[in-house]
């Protein structure tokens, strides 16, 4: 096979995995190039790269998802090369057969090989020829509503609806009966055609409580072929993987190598080259069923390469310069266990909404590896994916590497947006996942047991010490004893949706007195600076993370994160300001794409009426009364930010 040599790198992606193929690019002597949208003008991945192309508007539609432009910036800054990441267009035949009419290599497998097994359906016919069993389920050419409702019957609910062009849980819907079938049809075809420009659909029987496993795959120009193990990817929310982990608990040598010689046919039968993984169910008998191929790199393969040794990354650079594999299979070993986690800018506790905004405290550990591209200040736009960072531990043991990754989670500091960090950490202390027996059921079985706690007495008091000393006009802290005598400062304010009182005394000796109530604590101030704070209180000393932006403190302590609104000089807010009056407001800043009722309809509580799209996910609105539609403030296309009213019901 000839080679292919190059010299310059276009990523055409941005984040985390920007800097990833940035860092080994570099080690291996490639000059690097960033695209960016007008909402990543000043990211990271943008300020380290060597050169850098503006390539549109935010929508990932006018810039990440713009061929056009994308291979333009290569052309201007000589770039001989493109890199996908994934996401995006990693696995658009489109695209790579673009930079291959341009003279750029394209950094992953040929358009064919992204064709025949990035489209879920295709793969499903090729892998049923080649004696690979699959779920059953509908891959026809006939997308009609009234089609796919009869396949739906024909193969029995539940179903999974699935997007034949992508990944990442997005286009993908359960759907446990035959009446809810039409609206989340829509919901996944609209989904799909904003995340891949393709709302083409499949169905797929729903297996019940399954393991999600996947093998990671590797072929090369000279008809080589490697799998380098598996990942279990069955933590899942919103059918979005949340914790990787290898080799899987509920995999042995002998499954391992069955399922690792399939994933290896598959890949030679093809004349795939490149990185490539193939997803499987695996049910409670050891049987396993293929559901796809994602025809890129994964946003898990930090945990491949924690066990192999290996830069996946640099295979497919290699690769892709027309180099043989380094390793035959025989030469690939594995040692210890590996998890990863996603850290996402989500709300847990209000069914996963992604969030938007300043992360103003961003600090990660040093003790496991963590791959992110954020900074104090930054700004987390709502146009793209919610996962902000993975963080990813590996020791000789599954034990060792599931503390270690908690103990990396406790010190990991994210305060200005709501983040999954406390979330991730009851996963992996939940006994079923400890003791290995987690499935994709997981999060929806245990899903109380993993919410966080409710606020202590001990928390709320602590934020009350803190409202006033965190303040920007505040005094420093003055230490010893004080001849002035203690007086109470009344202080009011909002924490996990409740409204607290309470009284802070300064007492003579310079120790503080919180009072809310009949409960009362002292807290001595051991040191306090700029974003921490250490105390002493009931016989323990104790730090928290926090971090003040106007009326808003946010508070990081004893493994919480605690968001709370200074109230103490507000007005009494109003019964149309908590949503009593009717107004149906949007939970976070997004696009509509589809408005569910018009003026006049009546409505039921928690009937859908506007449907908002944010980081490439749907999440639909409902009505909080009974009654009457008045007014609708908004329509498909519209752009809307927090807290605009969207609906108006009159009861």
């Amino acid at each position: 096979m000839q080679r292919r040599p190059f010299h310059k790198v276009l990523i055409a992606n941005r984040g985390e995995i920007g800097l990833r193929i940035m860092r080994t690019a570099r080690r291996l002597g490639h000059g690097v190039v960033a695209v960016y949208s007008d909402a990543d003008s000043d990211a990271p991945h943008v300020r380290l790269a060597d050169l850098a192309v503006r390539i549109g508007a935010p929508p990932p539609a006018q810039s990440y998802l713009n061929i056009a432009a994308i291979i333009a910036a290569a052309k201007a800054t000589g770039a001989d090369a493109v890199h996908p990441g994934y996401g995006f267009l990693a696995e658009n035949e489109d695209f790579a057969q673009a930079c291959k009419e341009a003279g750029l290599v394209f950094i992953g497998p040929s358009p064919e090989a992204i064709k025949a097994m990035g489209n879920k359906a295709g793969a499903k016919v090729i892998m049923s020829c080649a004696g690979v069993p699959c779920v059953p389920g509908y891959q026809g050419e006939d997308q009609g509503d009234d089609a796919m409702l009869r396949e739906a019957r024909r193969i029995g609910f539940p179903v999974m609806i699935k997007a034949v062009a992508g990944g990442g849980g997005r286009g993908m819907r359960l759907v446990t009966d035959a009446d809810a079938f039409p609206d989340l049809l829509r919901s996944a075809r609209s989904e799909a055609a904003t995340a891949f420009g393709d709302g083409t659909v499949i169905l797929e029987k729903a297996i019940a409580n399954p393991r999600h496993i996947e093998i990671q795959v590797f072929g090369d120009s000279h008809g080589n072929a490697v799998h380098l193990g598996e990942r279990d990817c069955s933590v899942q929310r919103r059918h979005q993987k949340l914790i990787e982990e290898a080799p899987s608990p509920a995999v042995g040598p002998e499954l391992r190598a069955r399922m690792g010689a399939v994933a290896v046919q598959a890949v030679k039968a093809l004349g795939y080259e490149g990185a490539g993984t193939l997803e499987f169910l695996l049910d409670a008998d050891g049987q396993f069923y293929f559901m796809e191929m994602n025809t890129r790199l994964q946003v898990e393969h930090p945990v491949t390469e924690a066990l192999t040794g290996l830069d996946l990354v640099e295979w497919q650079l290699r690769v892709a310069a027309g180099e043989p594999l380094p390793l035959r299979q025989d030469q690939i070993s594995f040692s210890g266990h590996a998890i990863e986690v996603r850290l996402c800018s989500e709300d847990a506790a209000h069914d996963f909404m992604p969030q938007s905004g300043r992360m103003a405290l961003w600090q990660m550990p040093g003790m496991i590896r963590v791959e992110h591209a954020l900074e104090s200040g930054a700004e987390i736009p709502p146009h793209y994916d919610s996962m902000i960072a993975k963080l990813i531990s590996h020791a000789a043991t599954r034990e060792e590497a599931r503390a270690r990754l908690i103990a990396g989670l406790e010190q990991a500091v994210a305060l200005g947006v709501p983040t999954n960090r406390a979330f991730l950490i009851s996963c992996l202390r939940h006994p079923a996942f400890a003791a290995g027996k987690a499935t994709t059921a997981f999060i929806a079985a245990h899903r109380d047991e993993l919410r966080a706690p409710a606020v202590e007495a001990a928390d709320l008091a602590l934020v009350a010490l803190l409202l006033p000393v965190s303040h920007p006009l505040a005094h420093p802290v003055r230490r010893g004893r004080s001849l002035a005598a203690a007086f109470a400062t009344p202080l009011r304010f909002e924490i996990a949706g409740e409204v607290a009182e309470c009284e802070l005394l300064r007492e003579r000796d310079g120790s503080y007195r919180v009072r809310r109530g009949d409960a009362e604590h002292r807290f001595e101030i051991v040191s306090l600076t700029d974003d921490a704070i250490r105390v002493h209180h009931a016989e323990i000393v104790e730090s928290a993370r926090f971090v003040r932006d106007d009326d808003r403190l946010f508070v990081q302590h004893r493994g919480q994160t605690l968001a709370v609104r200074d109230l103490t000089l507000a007005r009494p807010q109003s019964s149309a300001a908590t949503g009593g009056d009717g107004k149906v407001r949007a939970a976070l800043n997004g696009r509509v794409v589809a408005v569910l009722v018009k003026p006049g309809d009546s409505v039921a509580v928690g009937q859908p009426v506007v449907t908002l799209e944010a980081m490439k996910m749907e999440h639909v609105h409902t009505a909080g009364i009974a009654g009457t539609v008045t007014a609708i403030e908004v329509a498909e296309g519209d752009q809307v930010t927090t807290g605009r009213i969207v609906v108006e019901i009159a009861g």
